[in-house]
């Protein structure tokens, strides 16, 4: 997507970082680039914790993702900042790395993790897109850490919900196409991009792409955060969403999407519920402006709700450099909402 000069490299000093600057090379407080991709935060104890893809080493195209561009770069695992501000991030390392011949291969995929708290466990709990190269085996990782840093401990891979029936759809009953998912999926479901989302009363839920990308599911989670219940929800069937963020706000859950064209950038879908169950009702692309219909050259991946300003939101965004991965770099936006509750995103140079 958007090509980068040498002129733009990451400071040499760690000057402290005063502002957000979309799609500027952002340095981490060792003046090194952040390397955080299709990531996500957590607030713990006042500190913010960002966690994302490492992308690092060549960018090459698998002859198996030849047909629709899937350029990648290894594996190499998860990293961990953490800061006050939101705008200094200090690198605390890799803290799932990967491992060769195992799930975590670095020729396997290891995308979208996200990091939540589970009060009950006292776990950090981590979740990420795992799958072949291919995109076939399209499952869930899990991980486990004491400590917001980590290290984390890889449990295992799986599709969730493992021989169940989605609440909207009765035993025996047939999908709009035609398909019992139960038969076609006796190992589970498909899930492939995805985020957790935990609710106020500390209930948690995987939202991920599934059925081959265009049915989305959202899956309730055990007590302890590490699997699904098997009660799950399928919504926007036939609509192709990929890279949900979630979040609440007066009572609303909201959920911000794109759709799915590889790296190619699109225009972001805003949808909203009164109950996470359902029913959802989309509400339209929330960018507003020049280039909103590419999502300012983006893909979201997250929205952050700011510990200390209650009702402020950040949407986290992804601008991909699909020939050079490692290059790819963040958009961060504040959110306004309108009178009719939708989300409202516009493009600012920088601020504060």
């Amino acid at each position: 997507m958007l090509s980068v000069s040498a002129k733009e490299s990451a400071p040499a000093s760690a000057a402290p970082v005063t502002k957000f600057r979309p799609g500027a090379v952002w340095p981490d407080t060792t003046g090194k680039p952040i390397n955080a991709h299709g990531g996500g935060l957590l607030y713990h104890e006042g500190t913010y914790y960002w966690y994302g893809e490492i992308k690092q080493g060549e960018t090459y195209l698998p002859k198996v993702n030849a047909s629709w561009g899937g350029t990648r770069v290894d594996v190499v695992g998860v990293s961990c900042y953490s800061s006050k501000d939101l705008l200094n991030w200090e690198p605390r390392g890799n803290v799932l790395p990967a491992v060769p011949g195992t799930d975590l291969d670095p020729k396997k995929v290891l995308e979208r993790p996200k990091v939540v708290y589970n009060a009950k466990t006292r776990k950090f709990v981590l979740w990420f897109h795992a799958d072949s190269v291919d995109y076939a085996a399209a499952a869930c990782g899990v991980a486990t850490s004491d400590s917001p840093t980590g290290p984390f401990t890889y449990i295992r891979s799986f599709r969730p919900n493992i021989q169940s029936w989605p609440v909207n759809l009765k035993e025996g009953e047939k999908d709009a196409k035609g398909s019992q998912l139960v038969k076609d999926f006796p190992v589970g479901q498909m899930s492939r991009d995805m985020t957790v989302f935990v609710d106020d009363d500390g209930k948690a839920y995987l939202f991920s792409a599934s059925e081959g990308n265009p049915t989305m599911h959202i899956s309730e989670l055990t007590d302890d955060y590490l699997g699904t219940t098997g009660k799950f929800l399928r919504i926007f069937e036939g609509r192709s969403m990929e890279a949900p963020a979630v979040f609440k706000r007066n009572g609303k859950y909201h959920l911000i999407a794109s759709g799915c064209t590889a790296w190619e950038p699109n225009a972001a879908r805003s949808c909203i519920a009164d109950s996470i169950w359902g029913p959802w009702k989309e509400l339209g692309n929330p960018c507003k402006g020049d280039k909103a219909g590419i999502t300012f050259q983006s893909q979201g991946t997250y929205v952050l709700p700011v510990a200390d300003k209650p009702g402020s939101f950040i949407f986290m965004a992804d601008r991909w450099n699909k020939d050079n991965l490692a290059d790819s770099r963040y958009i961060w936006l504040p959110i306004e909402f309108d009178d009719k509750n939708a989300p409202v995103i516009r493009w600012q140079d920088e601020w504060r």
